[in-house]
């Protein structure tokens, strides 16, 4: 499966460089502790790091950053149907509105996937 640049998330992108630029000592964090250290830590695996980012993101309602990390996932070897059954376990411990945000952030994979 390919996937296509979504302009939605190139768009929050680019947004959120923005803030980073304007907000240095938040790049600053980003790049030093979140990338150089939390995400390098070694007790859990990167692939588990990025479901545990998408749970919270999920269950929090944060749609753009869903997205942007769902594509994430795929592209770390995160099947389509394993989003899917993510997307049934979020819906059943973090609510049904949660469950729809994950469903969202995810339709474009889903729907690249037949092309």
């Amino acid at each position: 499966m390919t996937t296509k640049t979504d302009p939605e998330i190139a768009r929050v992108q680019a947004e959120s460089a923005r803030v980073y630029k304007n907000v240095p000592q938040l790049a600053r964090l980003r790049e030093e502790v979140l990338l150089g250290d939390v995400w390098k830590q070694p007790e859990l695996a990167y692939r588990d790091r990025i479901l545990v980012t998408c749970s919270i993101l999920a269950a929090g309602g944060k749609l753009d950053e869903l997205r942007h990390w769902m594509r994430r996932a795929v592209e770390h070897g995160i099947s389509l149907d394993e989003l899917r059954g993510f997307i049934v376990q979020v819906t059943f411990y973090a609510g049904w509105p949660a469950g729809l945000c994950a469903g969202k952030a995810a339709l474009a994979l889903f729907e690249a996937e037949g092309e």
